[in-house]
């Protein structure tokens, strides 16, 4: 059956049909049965970028060694560059030296104008969360701390992150740093971001450079082992294999404490092919309770793994019903029949009733005209609209935005009539037009 566009249509010509779907159902942290013991917290499904769970994420709060993960990204971003090899020899500066002394700190000694290898210096970063290598890996690839900054603050807005408060590469407390400060910075300053910034962070981390998770997953080593140097390296991600907290389906990525932050953790676990990122701020003061963030990233990662299930909304390749067909006009076939191009799923609670929800289809105004008619010829996978699905609002993404449409097109090439056929049709609409008029 073919629809008459005629009706209905309104005149910015988004017109349309909607039927009902299985579709989309909101999640958020109120509809939850879920209690997160931490100022802040975030569930990410990795892939979709869909939000799990959000508890007060958008807030913005201290990040403390989480920053790192930028050093780590600048750093990966300069091998693959080939600006620097992991064989590179760094030289540490009296600065790096000082930061390295203090064992308040994480840290491994270095010695003053001593070298070390960049993959020495990454792993005391990555698995040690070391404040002076740290530093070192900035001053190599930038020629100072605040350089380093000024790129990191770069990334994360390019990244889309508009607030933060960046001012050291070791998410310190400018207290520590001696002196050191980021120009115009005060003397207690600390860096701050949101959950979901830092959630943005990790996920490009990841999705760009995945080996990352091969060094945030080594529970232990021994830096320099056999030299003078040596120390042996507990990861603070303690729900590593082996480790206090562990779950074998984590491997990553990034604690972090100071008194202003309080234990921060952002983890990441894998299970069967999918893969989660999560985010607690303020999980405890990372003293009182040292394995509070990691209860609580325990709990989100069974929520996120157990709770939900993967319903394809709208399928990729799915040919639409006849009732959505398209006239054509000047064509060897009187309509044409429709595709959609792209998928749309989301994750649902289990047991979500969807039945109520439904999809609009919208024509592409700029080949359909307002009569509902394409004009011939069409090309197969010609763009002829959108099917946009309803009632997404309260879905939530990490960007912010829900994927809520899909491209649909001609399933089939359709040639123009010949002009025989051509002219009388134009007669046709012609005289229509004129007894039309009176």
């Amino acid at each position: 059956m073919m629809i008459d566009w005629k009706k209905g249509l309104t005149t910015s010509f988004i017109a349309a049909l909607t039927v009902p779907l299985a579709g989309a159902y909101t999640v958020s942290a109120e509809e939850a049965d879920l209690s997160v013991e931490a100022e802040s917290a975030l569930l990410i499904d990795f892939e979709t970028s869909q939000v799990l769970y959000n508890q007060n994420a958008e807030d913005q709060r201290g990040i403390a060694s989480m920053t790192k993960m930028l050093v780590e990204y600048i750093l990966f971003e300069e091998i693959e560059a080939g600006n620097l090899n992991w064989d590179d020899e760094v030289t540490i500066s009296d600065y790096a030296h000082a930061i390295s002394q203090n064992y308040a700190l994480s840290n491994v000694p270095l010695q003053q104008g001593g070298t070390y290898t960049v993959q020495e210096l990454y792993e005391a970063l990555a698995i040690y969360s070391a404040n002076g290598a740290t530093i070192a890996l900035a001053e190599e690839m930038e020629g100072s701390e605040a350089e380093f900054v000024d790129r990191m603050r770069d990334l994360v807005e390019s990244w889309g992150v508009e607030e933060y408060q960046l001012y050291n590469t070791t998410g310190l407390n400018n207290s520590f740093l001696e002196g050191n400060h980021y120009p115009g910075s005060d003397e207690d300053a600390e860096n701050i971001m949101s959950a979901k910034g830092i959630a943005t962070v990790s996920q490009q981390l990841i999705s760009d450079y995945p080996e990352v998770l091969e060094t945030s997953s080594i529970p232990t080593k021994t830096f320099r082992e056999g030299t003078s140097d040596a120390i042996n390296m507990l990861n603070w991600n303690w729900m590593l294999e082996g480790m206090t907290h562990e779950r074998m389906d984590v491997d990553g990525l990034k604690t972090g404490t100071t008194s202003f932050a309080g234990a921060t953790f952002t983890g990441t676990a894998e299970s069967e092919g999918r893969r989660l990122v999560s985010v607690v701020m303020g999980a405890g003061d990372g003293f009182t309770n040292r394995g509070q963030r990691f209860e609580e990233t325990s709990k989100l990662f069974d929520y996120g793994f157990g709770a939900f299930e993967y319903a394809t909304i709208i399928e990729a390749e799915m040919d639409m019903d006849e009732e959505y067909n398209i006239a054509v006009r000047n064509g060897v076939e009187e309509e044409v029949s429709l595709v959609t191009t792209e998928s749309i799923a989301f994750y649902l609670p289990e047991g979500s009733d969807i039945a109520d929800y439904s999809y609009t289809f919208v024509p592409n105004e700029e080949v359909v005209n307002q009569n509902g008619e394409v004009e011939a010829p069409i090309s197969v996978g010609e763009n002829l609209g959108q099917l946009v699905v309803e009632n997404t609002e309260d879905l939530e993404f990490l960007d912010g935005e829900a994927p809520d449409s899909v491209n649909v097109a001609a399933a089939q090439s359709i040639e123009r009539a010949n002009v025989f056929t051509v002219f009388s049709t134009w007669l046709r609409e012609f005289f229509n037009g004129v007894r039309d008029r009176f």
